[in-house]
């Protein structure tokens, strides 16, 4: 399944080998909203790429340390919250780039077989790693057209509930004026050649990621699956009249 990718805020071991089993190939680590700390962070990347999974990390802030972080510890790319405006983007997502394209800072280790790297390892790595810019604030969304034409932005990555929040509609629901917003941020990726990825946690929100033409679908959070597998487990137990 290598258009679809589970989320996950909660570094928890046997979660990410049932992932595995079940299929999936990539893994959005939650660290904005998550209970990682950067020893756990370091271990739990390690443990999925050698699982054999891709792992995009949604960063704790727009900020060089925490994408640098990340991608050091051999993260497959980073989703960048908090994005303002172009220039805004430009200064922070430079940090997910090696020069002269950006102003990632080197250290061995991890990604390059703990040696010294070769003379093409920082062009490979811009190549490899992905960076996304999250378009979630107004002004990003009134901005994205400049944001997504940096070299240093790979793709988008849309937060519909806080773009819902600051666009003054309060709790998201994927209405029209929701996939309206949604939709400038398909246009954008498409007509400058992009990806973009969908955090797509219902059927209708699927249907129109792949109308909509999306790299990626984010199609259920640790928490979701967890809790509907309990309700499952519940409606099952009442059905058989276990429990009233």
């Amino acid at each position: 399944m290598k258009n679809v990718a589970l989320w996950m805020s909660q570094p928890h071991y046997g979660y990410l080998e049932m992932t595995r089993l079940a299929g999936f190939r990539t893994l959005v680590i939650e660290l904005e909203h998550g209970t990682f700390d950067l020893g756990t962070l370091d271990q739990f990347v390690a443990f999925a790429k050698a699982s054999g999974l891709s792992v995009l990390a949604k960063v704790i802030a727009p900020t060089m340390e925490s994408i640098q972080q990340a991608l050091d510890f051999g993260a497959d790319g980073v989703i960048v919250p908090h994005i303002r405006d172009a220039e805004h983007a430009r200064e922070v997502t430079a940090a997910a780039k090696y020069p002269p394209l950006g102003t990632r800072s080197y250290a061995g280790g991890r990604i390059y077989g703990y040696t010294r790297p070769a003379s093409d390892a920082f062009d490979t790595e811009n190549r490899r790693t992905r960076c996304y810019a999250m378009i979630e604030t107004a002004e990003s969304l009134e901005d994205i057209e400049r944001i997504v034409a940096l070299d240093t932005v790979d793709g988008l990555f849309p937060g519909p509930s806080d773009l819902a929040l600051a666009r003054g509609r309060g709790a998201y629901a994927f209405t029209d004026a929701d996939r309206t917003d949604l939709r400038r941020v398909t246009a954008a990726a498409r007509n400058a050649g992009k990806p973009w990825i969908m955090p797509a946690w219902t059927p209708a929100e699927r249907v129109f990621a792949q109308e909509e033409g999306a790299a990626l679908m984010v199609v259920a959070t640790q928490n979701m699956t967890i809790r509907q597998g309990i309700v499952s487990t519940v409606e099952a137990l009442r059905k058989e009249a276990v429990i009233a």
